[in-house]
This record gives C-alpha cells, structure tokens and sequence, in this order.
C-alpha cells in the first residue's frame, strides 16, 4: 500500500469531463443526470469553473414545505444551473496526493470534485471510482510483488 500514498490525482483522474453551462435549465440538467452515470458536474462560465452542480442539488428544488410556495412545474424547469449549484465547492489540483483526496472525500462526504490547475481552469474530475481504481492497482502491484 506504499505505493498508493504516492499517487497523484493526475494519475487517475477523468481528462475532459462533462461539464454544463451556467444558462442549462433544470429540464435539460434532469436529462442529463438521468443518461450519464454522473453525480455532479462542474459549472463553467465560458472557461472558468463557477461551481458544481449534483443530483442533490437538483433535487432539492423538490422539496416543499408549508412555508414554501410552490412554483408552476414549468417556472421551475426554466431555473438554470447557476441558480441551483454550490458555488463554494472543494478542488483539488493535478499534484494532489490521492490521500489528501481520500481525506476530503471521507470528511465531507463527496463523491468527486473538480481538479483545476494553476490556471484555474478545468484539468478533469477525481471520483470515488477513480480512487477505489487507484487503491486496486496499488494493492495488485503490492500482491506482484510477494
């Protein structure tokens, strides 16, 4: 397991992700989340990440209460994906340790995140997935080595 504290998230991360645009309605962002495996997407605003929207996110414009009032289904499937995504998000950059990323997912329940670079701009997305992957290979190559 050595080798795992070792890795980097360049070494396992997902290169050109799906992203959305700011503008994309729920209706268009409730597609999308039901085609692709994805839990979350990043935000961008032409080449800057602006935030991250989730299922989660998307979902909770469903829940009323008493106090709420209830929008018309069509006022609410024109809402965009600036108004529903978390714009203080977690990232991380391609140099990040797998640990660290490890530790961030764990702590805050994150099932990915962004990775920016030096730039800002968007490199790809780490998941769980990509980790467990990591973690596989890094134990295979333990096993090779016995």
């Amino acid at each position: 397991m050595y080798k795992f504290l070792e890795q980097t998230v360049a070494d396992y991360m997902t290169r050109e992700p799906r992203m959305v645009a700011r503008d994309m309605t729920m209706c268009e962002l409730g597609d999308l989340f039901e085609k692709q495996d994805f839990n979350a997407y990043p935000v961008m605003d032409g080449s800057q990440v602006v935030g991250v929207i989730s299922k989660f996110d998307y979902l909770s414009c469903f829940v009323f209460t008493p106090a709420r009032i209830i929008p018309s289904y069509r006022d609410l499937m024109l809402r965009t994906a600036v108004d529903l995504m978390t714009a203080e998000f977690i990232y991380v950059a391609p140099e990040t340790r797998l640990t660290r990323v490890l530790e961030l997912m764990v702590n805050h329940r994150l099932r990915s995140m962004p990775v920016l670079d030096s730039e800002q701009r968007l490199a790809g997305i780490i998941s769980r997935k990509d980790v467990m992957r990591a973690l596989q290979d890094c134990a295979a190559a333990d096993a090779d080595r016995v």
